[in-house]
């Protein structure tokens, strides 16, 4: 099942193309906090996003803007500022398509279905991961935290994405291993110790100190 974001303040408008979708099989989620959508973004990690313009805090291109340094999922503005103008600011910010206000419910949904398609027949999905403030991309191998992106080797993101994903317990380093060993390129413990070091400095260097604890004799767990 597809996951839509809907990035819209007028709840109206929000609940009936949440209703809408959903009956077409969509999972759909609206946006609740406007302060801070990115980590709305993560924790749902849509496969579209429905973006209007005017919102309140920041507006639709800043948030546009904020996703494109994660991710290339698909963008579609929906907006009453159907200007020219606009038009050319949601390209130029990261969109994909635009739909103008008032809009038909059935042309909207098979806007996204169509913006779907293309995506991810061919390419496969996107996953993005967030904990604390920090957004990893799957598909492109980085971290971002407060606007400083690191660019992550195969071994230093495994390592991260098992760590994220059971972010409340112990992941055991054997577990660890052999999430290393995927590729048929043999992991001992020692080489685990060297990857998950160099990991940990390139995490300081964004602030993230003391982000991978240590369970001594057991594994990691992120903090």
């Amino acid at each position: 099942m597809y996951r839509i974001l809907v990035v819209e303040d007028d709840e109206v408008i929000a609940r009936t193309v949440k209703a809408h979708l959903e009956g077409w099989n969509f999972e759909v989620t609206c946006i609740e906090n406007f302060s801070n959508i990115m980590q709305e973004f993560a924790a749902f990690a849509p496969h579209l996003v429905l973006m209007d313009i005017k919102l309140p805090f920041f507006n639709g291109y800043h948030w546009c803007n904020e996703i494109r340094k994660v991710s290339k999922v698909p963008v579609i503005f929906v907006s009453s500022a159907s200007d020219n103008m606009n038009i050319v600011m949601a390209v130029n910010m990261g969109g994909d398509d635009f739909i103008a206000k008032p809009f038909d419910l059935d042309v909207l949904t098979a806007k996204i279905q169509a913006m779907i398609r293309r995506t991810y027949d061919f390419t496969g999905q996107s996953s993005i991961l967030e904990h604390n403030g920090m957004i990893l991309n799957l598909s492109e191998a980085t971290l971002l935290y407060q606007n400083e992106k690191v660019e992550l080797t195969k071994n230093e993101l495994r390592i991260l994405q098992l760590l994220m994903e059971n972010k409340d317990k112990v992941v055991p380093r054997d577990t660890i291993m052999v999430k290393l060993w995927e590729d048929d390129n043999y992991v001992d413990e020692n080489t685990l110790s060297v990857n998950v070091n160099r990991l940990r400095k390139k995490l300081e260097m964004v602030g993230l100190k003391d982000i991978i604890l240590t369970k001594k004799g057991i594994g990691y767990r992120i903090g």
